[in-house]
């Protein structure tokens, strides 16, 4: 028997978007390198290496995202216990707002996702580091 998908990713992203704070590319340049946010980059490691990446961003695979804000969890990570505002990303802006969603789910607050994520990001001309070559 064929599944039968009752709330596509789409419905998904529009409930996450119903209750999470979406920046403008252009506010979150003006959030960038102040000491009471952190930018969370949630791309897979193999975008980095092709992208690059967001100075001073924590890249956290959107995999561990709940166990690494948990404080609970055995794999929890210092940096989500801070009293900070916390701008999510990821390529284009759907895995940030779901991430966003879960996070505030969750209790950690402020959060935002950064619209059009690390796409729109380099198109405003964002800066970015690259990820020197991998040893072959």
């Amino acid at each position: 028997m064929p599944q039968t998908i009752t709330r596509g990713y789409k419905t998904l992203l529009d409930e996450a978007n119903a209750k999470i704070r979406t920046l403008p590319v252009a506010e979150a340049l003006s959030l960038h390198g102040r000491e009471d946010v952190v930018f969370v980059d949630l791309r897979d490691p193999r975008e980095l290496e092709r992208e690059g990446r967001i100075p001073g961003a924590v890249h956290c695979p959107r995999g561990m995202l709940e166990f690494w804000i948990d404080p609970e969890s055995p794999y929890h990570k210092p940096v989500f216990a801070q009293d900070k505002t916390f701008v999510f990303f990821c390529a284009a802006g759907w895995r940030s707002a779901l991430s966003a969603a879960t996070a505030q789910d969750m209790g950690l607050q402020p959060v935002a996702h950064m619209e059009g994520g690390f796409t729109a990001w380099k198109e405003a001309g964002g800066p970015i580091e690259t990820a020197a070559p991998k040893k072959t």
